[in-house]
Formats: structure tokens, C-alpha cells, sequence
């Protein structure tokens, strides 16, 4: 595809890079892009799944809803400013400017990205990376907040956290990439920025009802939607590591080889970790250690050999599983270990990058040079990965606190619902729907302390008429019916039987 460039010179375009089938090609080959951005957007779906199935059912729907929202907040918010700000070519060291408001002038010149991609796809692509990026940061909201005021926080968090992030971290002006910093596909802008915010959430939202009590002590309420989540992210990790090779060409097959290799390392490691407590093969514990596996290996996986991705899956799932004991610690309600997971878990990835980078690898795509990591006795690289990680997790926490607590002191915005709303579910309370068509009862939903309020009512009125009759029996008629057997007993050692 040729178009005119902005100097009036022709720009040329590989239509496979761009990602059309050559069909008129016998290999046929089927090129990346545009498949990977759809991947990428399934990705949401799936995170939403994820964690309703490991909520309890009164709050299944409003984990699902929020990945949706999640979209259309981010894609709204990329169009407005966010591609700007993270991918303008004028930016800083930190964050971009506005020359792309409302994607203006963004279409046929080459992106920031690749030269071999226009702007407008490099743009759609990553508009995606956002979706996915505020999904998973939407875990810390679990079981006690309300829908609307996440709507605005996801607009100012993608703003003011995201787009600085992904702006240092991947525009050629950042500070992190001129530092030699190596994130492939978003360790630190969607895996740390997440997972870290999500601590920063639970953290200001406070512990749920009956934390620290059995009350809490819940198993996941589906296991289907789990291991369903778990598929519609791993398929779309394909197009989220290998795409952000951003062409057709043998890194990004390498991308997808390691992907594939840390995911089933990752989930076999921390089925066996659960298995040494219980003797049980978990299939939650399979899942959390799949994408475990899925996190460490994205800032590593245009750089890296398949022995690395072994070790990375093994690695990560280990450090992940043992850091949901971190919460525990610091008496923090993070109900999804999301921190763990995305924050622990691209924490290492990033560390581990500097380790098994390899220059060959990156080479597969015959434009990328870079020096490599510790194989290629590359060792200050490991400074560069904790800099970025250290800088990313911190930022991160810091704003969104800010964040909350901004939004706090605007009537009509605060995150947190009140106990009505967590007693009865959140789908019930801000949806007014549920993910299935009958509810079980909580605990907290029973009756029994009206029943014992009406059966202390009727025990102090029989004892009152028990002084005029004789102790003859009383039949007292209430909400429910309440019958009083007869007793001769003192008024405080009165029983009522509810029926």
C-alpha cells in the first residue's frame, strides 16, 4: 500500500504487516496486526470472567460489567487525549502533549511504534493495551464499591498513571527507553501500573464485611468462569506478545513460542504449589499460575529463547504464589491478589528480562539491535529493569492514592458503598441484575436477627401477661408467627420458637 507522506514524498506499507491475509500468496501468510488488536481486546472479556468466577455470586455480574466499562472509558479516553499523551512525537521524558487531541492528524504518516505501520494502526492497537490495563486494575474495586464514580476514576487513572507510564516506557522521547530500559509488551505500563494501583484501591476502600472472619473464607463461586477467563486470556496473550513485534516476521513467532511455554510452566508450577497443602490439583491454582506465567514473560518476550521462558514461567509463578501472603502482612483487604499476580508478577518479569535478554533474539526481526542482558555479559541492564519496575510500582501507587482520595471529598464520587450495599451484593444494589437467575441466600441476608429481636418482644409480653393469667400459654401474632411455649420461669429466662 502506498499513500503520501507529509513531505510529499510516498510512504510504502506492507500489507501483511499491516495484517491482511496475502491470499494470492501460497503461505498465505496471515500477518499480525489488526488479528493481534482483536486478540488483545478479548483479553477484556476474560479478565472479566476471571475474577467474577473467584467473587462470591452476589457480586459475579459487577466484575464482568466493569471490564466492559473498562473499554468503553479507555477507548473514549484514547481518542480524546490518551494517545497523545503517551505517543505524540513532541513529548518529554515523561508524558506527551496534545498535538494528537481527539486523534487529530492521525492516519497515514508512520507511527511511533514502527515505520512499517500507520498511526491510526499503531493507535488502535494500543488503545487496547489500555482496555486491558484498567480491567485488570478494576480488580481492587471487588465487593465494595460502587460502579459510577469507577467510571470517572478509570478516566483520570488512564490520564494521570497510565499514559505517563506507557509514555516513558515505549515513546522514543521516554526517559526509561533512552535509559536502554527493555519492556516488550508492557511489564511495567499495564502489569506493574495495575497491580500495584489495585493495592493503592483496596488499601483506601478499607477491609469488606466480616474480614478476618470465616465469613470471608469463601471458594470461589464458578470455576467454569475461571478456567473460562483463563482461555480468553491466553489466547489473547498470543496477539498481546506477538503483536507488539508490530510485523510478520520470526520474532514475533518467537514471542508466541515463550508465551505459550511460560503459561504452562507457570500453571503446572502452581498447581503443584497448591497440591503439597491439600493433595488436590487445583484447577484455580492451574489458572493463577498460567497467568503468572503469562505476566512475567510479556516484558521479556520479543528477547528471549525458549529455555529463558521456562525458567521465567517457574520463576514468577513461585514468587506470585508466595506473595499473596504479602496482604496477610500489611492487613490489606485485597480480595483478588491482583497485586500479586500483576504487580509481584511484572515485577519479576521485568528483573528476569535483564537476566535472559538476548541480543540474537531480538534480532529475529532484522532491525532491532540492542545489548542484550547478563547472556550477552550485559550487567548493568539489571539497573535499568529495577529503575523502570521500581519507578513504574511506585508512581503508581502514589497517584492513584491520590486519586481516591480526590475523588472522596466530591459529593456524589466517593468509591466506596455503604454496608447496605455490600450486605445485599453489588449486582443487586448499582445493577439491579445478577449473573444468574436465582441467588443464594448469604449469610448475612438471613433473618435471624429480626427473629430474635421478635421472640425478645414476645418473651417480655408473655411474661407480663403470665402475671395476669397464671402462666397460661400466649400465642403472640408478629411479622412471622411466633409461638411461646408455656414456662414458669423469671421473664430474662424466657424462649420463643420461630416458625
Amino acid at each position: 500500500m502506498v499513500v503520501p507522506g507529509a513531505d510529499g514524498t510516498d510512504v510504502v506499507y506492507n500489507m501483511g504487516d499491516i495484517g491482511f491475509s496475502k491470499w494470492l500468496n501460497p503461505a498465505r501468510l496471515l500477518t499480525p496486526v489488526i488479528v493481534c488488536m482483536a486478540l488483545v481486546w478479548l483479553m477484556v472479556p476474560g479478565v472479566g470472567l476471571f475474577y467474577s468466577g473467584l467473587l462470591r455470586r452476589k457480586n459475579a455480574l459487577s466484575m464482568i460489567q466493569l471490564a466492559m466499562l473498562g473499554v468503553a472509558v479507555a477507548s473514549f479516553q484514547w481518542f480524546f487525549w490518551g494517545y497523545s499523551l503517551a505517543f505524540s512525537e513532541t513529548a518529554n521524558a515523561y508524558i506527551g502533549d496534545l498535538k494528537h487531541f481527539g486523534l487529530m492528524n492521525v492516519l497515514e504518516a508512520p507511527s511511533m511504534g514502527s515505520t512499517r505501520l500507520p498511526a491510526i494502526l499503531f493507535c488502535a492497537y494500543q488503545s487496547c493495551f489500555a482496555m486491558i490495563t484498567i480491567g485488570i486494575t478494576a480488580g481492587g474495586f471487588a465487593e465494595r464499591s460502587k460502579i459510577g464514580p469507577v467510571m470517572l476514576f478509570m478516566f483520570i487513572w488512564l490520564t494521570i498513571v497510565y499514559c505517563p507510564i506507557a509514555c516513558w516506557t515505549w515513546n522514543a522521547n521516554g526517559w526509561t527507553f533512552k535509559l536502554g530500559g527493555l519492556d516488550f509488551a508492557g511489564g511495567s505500563p499495564v502489569h506493574i501500573s495495575s497491580g500495584t494501583a489495585s493495592l493503592a484501591i483496596a488499601l483506601y476502600l478499607g477491609k469488606r464485611r466480616g474480614y478476618g472472619t470465616e465469613r470471608l473464607a469463601y471458594k470461589p463461586h464458578n470455576t467454569t468462569f475461571i478456567v473460562l477467563g483463563t482461555v480468553f486470556l491466553w489466547f489473547g496473550w498470543f496477539g498481546f506478545n506477538g503483536g507488539s513485534a508490530l510485523s510478520a516476521n520470526m520474532r514475533a513467532v518467537q514471542a508466541c513460542i515463550v508465551t505459550n511455554l511460560a503459561a504452562s510452566v507457570g500453571g503446572i508450577t502452581w498447581m503443584l504449589l497448591d497440591w503439597r497443602l491439600d493433595h488436590k490439583l487445583s484447577a484455580v491454582g492451574f489458572c493463577s499460575g498460567a497467568i503468572c506465567g503469562l505476566v512475567g514473560i510479556t516484558p521479556a518476550a520479543g528477547y528471549v529463547g525458549s529455555p529463558a521462558a521456562v525458567a521465567i514461567g517457574v520463576v514468577t509463578a513461585v514468587g506470585a504464589n508466595f506473595a499473596t501472603k504479602i496482604k496477610y502482612f500489611v492487613r490489606i483487604d485485597e480480595a483478588l491478589d491482583v497485586f500479586a499476580t500483576h504487580g509481584v508478577g511484572g515485577l519479576i518479569g521485568c528483573c528476569l528480562t535483564a537476566l535472559f535478554a538476548d541480543s540474537r533474539v531480538a534480532g529475529f526481526d532484522g532491525i532491532t539491535a540492542i545489548p542484550g542482558g547478563w547472556i550477552n555479559h550485559n550487567y548493568i541492564q539489571l539497573g535499568y529493569q529495577i529503575a523502570d519496575a521500581v519507578a513504574s510500582m511506585a508512581y503508581s501507587f502514589v497517584m492513584t492514592t491520590i486519586i481516591c482520595w480526590l475523588l472522596h471529598f466530591i459529593p456524589f464520587c466517593r468509591l466506596r458503598c455503604d454496608a447496605e450495599a455490600e450486605i445485599v451484593g453489588i449486582d443487586d444494589a448499582f445493577l439491579g441484575e445478577w449473573a444468574y437467575d436465582f441467588v443464594g441466600v448469604d449469610r448475612e441476608l438471613d433473618f435471624s436477627h429480626i427473629i430474635e429481636r421478635e421472640c425478645a418482644e414476645a418473651a417480655r409480653e408473655k411474661s407480663l401477661r403470665h402475671e395476669k393469667t397464671g402462666g397460661e400459654a400466649t400465642r403472640v401474632e408478629t411479622t412471622g408467627e411466633v409461638e411461646v411455649k408455656p414456662t414458669t420461669s423469671s421473664a430474662s429466662s424466657g424462649t420463643a420458637e420461630a416458625r
